[in-house]
């Protein structure tokens, strides 16, 4: 899409950013930069991200808002997770960041309830942050580093998106609820679907779906590999806000009449029916109805993707009076202290514990392998965004991601139920019952950040410092993958993992592992020489932890060659110096080996010049030609050895 004139009809993306444009040009594919008003970070990155202002000699965040949320490690079996926290905390009173403590609940749902602000812009060092699309806000997860740029006051840059407007036309029916439009999207599109695009809703179907609705498809469009997901900021987002004790933040952003959009879609809202994504891959859609009958182990309600209190209301509702079946474990994950508080002023939390029904803390939980693991080769039917396979903490899992009806359901039938097929009435949850707003224990920025003292435990190590990339490269292919490898292939998440996320070496020793566990000792064979990684289509996807990117550059990592990069990793490839090349000749993965040699000499120069570097295999003698999508700028921040490296010399300048 070109740069549009004010007297052009715009749509809501383009407004979004038009108005936060300070460099490039508005042409689908070319480099952009914006200046972003809000940043989010968890704990899971956010340790990373202190580590970096710190590094960069920041005073005090340039940001309208920055928040930190403790929500991912809040298993404490140790002093690690703990010790993070007061880390965190300490760097937020320092550098000027809103803090919300363990307890709080999820970041998404948290920050869409107290700071959310139609018009503005979000980066989050999590793929999820996307959510906040339902507010009419441009929100877009990156990695921890690029978010640490933008709370420094440098632009977001990105290349610019097209812009897929998805029209919603009619309503939902019965028993069929938001995680179905997702689910729906994820059957048409797949997984690949959203990449290089910002997907637009609109149509007068978008008058059946609440605030917290549109949230539960905005967050699970990063599932398709999208920049973002846009909705308008009109009446229902106005009430969402009045419903916070918030509306003085409501200003309406609608597309303009006549508008239009870069590709098409669009859903009767009435003819959809319960879906269900079968293990391990969200975009592995099918109708429940198709899969009814098989028994199943556990039904989770809760998480970033389904985290309003009607989620939770309504299984409430449909479970009142009845007993979850035998040898099913139902579990339930309050998203936030607000959303529990009215769960148990509204009696649900009652009927929820009276079914039979297992309370965990307000946090992501089993989402990202935190406790509530299934038993093996058991089927665990989920709300969560993602179910990649060993993500829940078992090896073995068969996670199925589907709606709170659906799981609920099945809970109460102990197998997979299509909920139509229940003998009741559908429960409707009022939207605008009385509702208690709750935010007292987050933390306001510190008045004095000056007298703050940054507390570090043991856990908290220095980051490695990374050498420039050289001129010539002469390495092994120590890994080929094939197509969608995600980031939790690359660096798993959980309870045994992720405590060490502030300790780069030591959370290097499980790169790669669930593909090949003997990965991490080899690479250190070649650590200070340099290796190669091969991947197919999509690589990449998932979440956005930089941890991804980073433990693989500090094994010695130089480049990975591909088909293609699913976006945010490709990034934070290249914020670390990791080269992210793809193949001019798909069909060339074919005829590399794992174990090949590969050559590359010129590549600097060649990088400069912007022309296409060949690699020889010198096991056969053939010649690659491969290209990048690296800007003129991440050009110079790879060949430099990373965005650190780069600020730090401009900063010296």
């Amino acid at each position: 899409m070109t740069k549009q004139t004010k007297n052009q009809p715009r749509n809501v993306a383009t407004k979004l950013i038009e108005s936060h444009l300070v460099s490039g040009t508005m042409k689908a594919g070319e480099e952009i930069g914006l200046k972003i008003d809000q940043t989010l970070t968890q704990d899971a990155t956010g340790t990373l991200v202190m580590l970096e202002l710190e590094a960069m000699g920041l005073d005090q965040v340039k940001t309208e808002l920055s928040a930190q949320y403790v929500d991912h490690n809040l298993l404490q079996t140790d002093n690690r997770n703990p010790d993070d926290h007061l880390f965190l905390r300490s760097a937020c009173e320092r550098f000027g960041l809103w803090f919300s403590p363990a307890g709080s609940g999820v970041s998404h749902p948290v920050h869409m309830e107290r700071f959310g602000k139609p018009g503005k812009t979000l980066l989050g060092s999590d793929s999820h942050t996307c959510a906040a699309g339902s507010l009419g806000m441009l929100a877009m997860g990156a990695g921890g580093l690029a978010v640490a740029m933008a709370m420094c006051g440098e632009p977001f840059y990105l290349n610019m998106p097209k812009v897929m407007g998805v029209k919603l036309t009619g309503k939902l029916p019965d028993w069929v609820s938001a995680k179905d439009v997702i689910l729906e999207m994820l059957r048409r599109h797949g997984v690949k679907g959203g990449a290089g695009n910002i997907i637009e809703y609109y149509g007068p179907g978008l008058k059946g779906l609440s605030a917290m609705d549109r949230h539960v498809i905005a967050n699970m469009g990063q599932e398709m590999g999208h920049t973002a997901t846009v909705f308008p900021a009109d009446d229902a987002v106005r009430n969402f806000l009045r419903q916070q004790q918030r509306e003085d933040d409501f200003q309406r952003l609608e597309a303009d009449r006549g508008a239009t959009y870069d590709l098409h879609d669009e859903i009767d809202l009435g003819k959809l029916e319960p879906l269900i994504a079968l293990p391990s891959s969200p975009g592995k859609v099918f109708p429940v109805r198709e899969v009814a009958g098989e028994p199943i182990y556990q039904a989770y309600i809760g998480s970033s993707a389904n985290p309003g209190l009607r989620d939770f209301a309504v299984p409430a509702m449909m479970v009142k009076g009845h007993q979850v079946r035998e040898g099913v474990s139902f579990d339930i994950n309050p998203t936030s202290r607000q959303v529990l508080e009215n769960l148990v002023e509204l009696g649900h939390l009652t009927d929820l514990l009276s079914a039979g029904a297992r309370l965990h803390q307000t946090g992501c939980n089993g989402c990202i392998g935190m406790g509530q693991a299934p038993a093996t080769d058991q089927i665990s039917l989920r709300t969560v965004p993602r179910n990649f396979a060993g993500r829940s903490g078992t090896d073995e899992d068969k996670v199925c991601l589907c709606s709170p009806e659906t799981a609920t359901a099945s809970a109460l039938t102990g197998v997979i139920t299509d909920p139509r097929d229940l003998d009741m009435n559908y429960p409707v949850f009022d939207e605008h019952s009385t509702f208690y707003v709750e935010d007292r224990n987050i933390r306001p920025p510190a008045k004095h950040p000056e007298l703050t003292v940054v507390e570090k435990g043991p856990n908290i190590s220095t980051l490695p410092t990374f050498e420039a990339l050289p001129d010539s490269l002469k390495a092994p292919v120590l890994l080929k993958v094939g197509d969608d490898v995600s980031t939790d292939d690359i660096l798993p998440a959980g309870s045994r993992i992720l405590p060490f996320r502030s300790n780069i070496p030591a959370i290097s020793e499980f790169t790669y592992t669930r593909l090949d566990p003997t990965y991490p000792e080899r690479a250190k064979e070649y650590q200070d020489t340099g290796s190669l990684i091969v991947g197919g289509d999509n690589y990449g996807q998932g979440s956005s932890r930089e941890h991804a990117a980073l433990a693989p550059r500090y094994l010695g990592v130089r480049a990975v060659i591909a088909k293609s990069y699913s976006r945010i990793h490709w990034q934070n490839l290249s914020s670390f110096g990791v080269l992210p090349l793809s193949f001019v000749t798909p069909e060339n993965f074919d005829s590399i080996e794992q174990g090949d040699e590969l050559s590359i000499e010129g590549l600097v120069e060649t990088l400069k010049a912007g022309d296409r570097i060949v690699a020889k295999n010198t096991r056969n003698g053939e010649r690659y030609e491969l290209t990048h999508e690296l800007s003129e700028r991440q050009v110079r921040m790879v060949i430099e050895g990373g965005l650190l490296n780069m600020m730090r010399q401009e900063l010296a300048a």
